[in-house]
């Protein structure tokens, strides 16, 4: 055992987050974190790195475990190159980077000196570290970020940087690696490399990620749920089956104490009437002490939240009769996306592109593209980052600022288009939540009212204070929810939607798998999650070389 993890309490302003949580990890062992958005998984990682000491219980590791972490955030980079960042954070590099740099000009003839510069040579070498720099570059070409070694940290992309996070995490060659959503900015190439190294890797690992291809290869999947976590052996699927079993098992103990408290209910009014009818005085003792005893375990029963039960559709639909009845009654609230579902496809064609180039300069990023996409249909746009997927959707959008341009693209000119994009446009960045959706709705020429936004945050799992936050500080997972209103706003009848899983939860993803396998419309999809892409299928369009 590498790590002990207790955390008895942890709370922001009022509302405690944690209670109950408590795990250990093994040498060596892979294990993915998930729960739904705001149950604390960057919370409880920030308690494993030290960074927030704001709770109590304690976290112990192995005398000379090493940790490493994603960092989210990048204050105190400076001037650093890409290369300088990644080597600064691995352990011991720049220790024995230092000694090996400055002794031979300090140490003279002092035995001591010496002899830590020989260790210091010996570790070096032991590390690898001498052809570290070479790697690195060689890391940084297959997550297809070449030459960006030696440019300032500071200049990349948010994605960029995210990226650059793995790369140090995957040379550390430390005892336990904390890893933060690794593939949210990954191409389906750079994922398979991610997954091939983590499948290989000696170091322990703490992984929060909701995508299912990389939650299919861990030992093992820890819940936060409720304040409290339960660990389910084995990877994705595996979790699957045993989280149906024991939601089960959790539905049946909490309809029990459902009807317990009806019953003490009862009780107490029986021992308050039979206490005012009695004239003994023994007797009126005896139901005084009844009732405040049942009293009390109401109390007691009547103050436990109602848990969280989430079980995925296969298995919901594989359920016995009495448990899928239990199902229907306590499962967990998840987002309702209004898509029109009917039946009555015209299968006319909303997309029509004819051996299509485009690109900056003289050289297009891709040739040849043809999309026939009709009502009804779903076509996959796949090709690794930079092939031109972006540019492709920003063309079919009615964007004219690739210089070069060739081929024929036909939209019908009725169609109404709805885009989820990953990242939210700035201008909403300082308004509250509640503010974004009106002014998203008035800019659209659309018809907003409060009862409207009150009705769609709660759609979307938002509570009445998610209304007033300024959409900036939303998590990522809020974000993404927004994203969904402001792409379902016009009612489209096409959607396009580039890596809509990024953030979402289990439970969101499969709301959203659901809705869009009976939806209406037409389909235009960029992702790399396998299991999304299983769901929604059609035809794939191949921009680039595979």
């Amino acid at each position: 055992m590498i790590a002990d993890i207790v955390v008895t309490e942890k709370s922001f302003g009022p509302k405690l987050l944690m209670s109950g949580i408590k795990f250990s990890i093994d040498d060596g062992e892979k294990i993915g974190v998930i729960g739904r958005n705001g149950v604390g998984k960057s919370t409880l990682f920030g308690i494993l790195t030290g960074e927030d000491k704001d709770f109590t219980g304690e976290v112990i590791f192995k005398r000379g475990t090493v940790v490493v972490a994603t960092k989210q955030e990048h204050h105190d980079v400076g001037g650093q190159t890409v290369l300088q960042y990644v080597l600064s954070g691995l352990p011991e590099y720049p220790e024995l980077s230092h000694i090996i740099e400055t002794y031979p000009e300090t140490m003279g003839d002092d035995m001591k000196l010496i002899d830590e510069y020989t260790q210091a040579l010996m570790r070096f070498d032991d590390k690898g570290f001498y052809q570290i720099e070479e790697q690195i570059e060689r890391e940084l070409t297959n997550f297809q970020l070449p030459d960006l070694a030696h440019r300032q940290f500071t200049t990349l992309s948010g994605g960029q940087k995210r990226l650059i996070e793995i790369v140090k995490i995957m040379h550390s060659h430390a005892d336990l690696a904390l890893i933060d959503e690794p593939t949210n900015h990954m191409d389906y190439v750079a994922k398979a490399q991610f997954i091939d190294w983590m499948q290989g890797a000696r170091e322990g690992m703490l992984v929060i990620t909701h995508d299912r291809d990389v939650l299919n290869e861990v030992d093992r999947i820890i819940e936060l749920k409720d304040g409290d976590n339960a660990s389910y052996k084995g990877n994705y699927n595996a979790y699957l089956k045993q989280n149906a079993v024991s939601t089960g098992t959790q539905m049946n103990d909490f309809e029990m104490i459902e009807k317990r408290i009806v019953n003490l209910k009862a009780k107490v009014i029986d021992y308050q009437r039979l206490k005012e009818k009695s004239r003994n005085p023994g007797t009126i003792q005896k139901f005084k002490r009844l009732e405040e005893t049942s009293r009390k375990e109401l109390g007691e029963l009547q103050a436990k939240e109602k848990p969280t039960f989430w079980i995925d559709k296969e298995s919901a639909a594989n359920l016995n009769y009495k448990v899928a009845a239990q199902y229907d009654k306590f499962k967990a609230k998840n987002i309702r996306m209004n898509l029109k579902d009917d039946e009555s496809r015209s299968k006319h064609v909303l997309v029509n592109v004819k051996n299509l180039s485009l690109g900056y300069g003289d050289t297009p990023l891709f040739t040849g593209a043809n999309i026939d996409l009709r009502e009804g249909e779903a076509l996959e746009i796949r090709g690794r980052n930079g092939a031109g997927k972006t540019t492709l959707i920003k063309a079919l959008l009615g964007d004219k600022t690739a210089t070069h341009f060739a081929g024929d693209v036909t939209l019908d000119h009725h169609m109404r288009i709805g885009v989820y994009e990953q990242e939210v446009a700035p201008t909403y960045f300082t308004l509250s939540l509640e503010a974004a959706i009106e002014k998203m709705y008035l800019d659209r020429n659309l018809s907003i009212t409060t009862t409207k936004i009150r009705n769609l945050l709660s759609d979307y799992l938002f509570t009445e204070g998610d209304g007033k936050t300024p959409v900036s500080r939303l998590s990522g997972g809020q974000k993404a929810r927004f994203q969904l209103i402001a792409m379902l706003a016009n009612d489209p009848q096409l959607l396009i939607l580039d890596e809509p899983t990024n953030h979402l939860d289990l439970p969101s993803i499969e709301e959203l798998e659901t809705a869009l396998a009976k939806y209406a419309g037409a389909t235009l999809y960029v992702s790399h999650d396998g299991y999304f892409r299983d769901a929604l299928g059609g035809d794939v369009l191949q921009i680039g070389s595979a």
